[in-house]
């Protein structure tokens, strides 16, 4: 979705989030341990890890709980093989979603994304039919109180991004996959906290929700779908009038 639908979005998503604590710290500890397994158990010389322990200590995820999911990453600890997927489908008012899901059951995390798709007015697609509309980048949103614009296009281009976008109450910052990580830490080097900060899939078109009804059923699809136990992240091509966000 745009930076200006996402960040109404990030803001609405954050009271339903704090009352899935359990599931936040369970998504982060997948993150963490496949972080580990892929680069090392030592933040200083893994970046994915680095950038996902932020996340972590944000949530304000136990030290133990982190300990544990790094212990598992490194095989200091037995624990369950994890693997990325992105499935995709189409929500009402012909809204494209891209869900991500982290899981050690590939076919349980399937039936559960076609399922809630089907049951709130949605359907899956095949592989493909959406993603092609959709760029991967790094996408940190931050608020414009946090830091001017100048100083912030300075910074983010010399770390490697390759916009800044002004949306007035914050900036969208965009790069490379490959300088997600570097821009990360140079913002969080200058003490910036970003409202979101993620690898996303960013739409090349968007499609416009003004009904309210519409707006309703997506954003419940978008709710049980991030509800899922599997489920890491949905994105998706919508642009909401935020007058229907309340």
């Amino acid at each position: 979705m745009s930076g200006h639908s996402k960040w109404h979005t990030t803001k609405r998503h954050k009271a339903v989030i704090d009352a899935r604590r359990g599931k936040v710290f369970s998504v982060l500890s997948k993150e963490i341990t496949l972080a580990a397994k892929a680069g090392g158990g030592v933040p200083e010389s893994n970046a994915r890890l680095r950038t996902v322990l932020d996340k972590a200590r944000a949530a304000n995820m136990p030290t133990d709980n982190i300990k544990r999911a790094i212990q598992k990453g490194t095989g200091e600890l037995p624990g369950a093989v994890y693997e990325e997927f992105a499935y995709e489908g189409y929500a009402p008012g012909g809204v494209g979603l891209v869900v991500e899901v982290t899981t050690d059951n590939k076919n349980r995390a399937a039936g559960e994304v076609r399922h809630t798709f089907n049951d709130n007015g949605g359907n899956m697609a095949q592989a493909g039919a959406v993603t092609h509309g959709f760029q991967r980048k790094g996408q940190i949103l931050i608020a414009a109180a946090a830091i001017g614009e100048d100083a912030l296009m300075e910074l983010a281009l010399a770390a490697g991004a390759e916009d800044v976008i002004n949306n007035g109450d914050h900036y969208e910052v965009l790069c490379p996959v490959a300088d997600y990580y570097a821009l990360a830490k140079a913002l969080e080097d200058k003490g910036i906290k970003p409202e979101s900060s993620e690898l996303a899939y960013v739409p090349n078109l968007l499609v416009p929700v003004t009904d309210a009804a519409v707006a309703k059923q997506l954003l419940e699809l978008i709710d049980a779908l991030e509800a899922l136990d599997d489920v890491k992240a949905v994105h998706g091509n919508h642009e909401i009038d935020p007058k229907l966000l309340g």
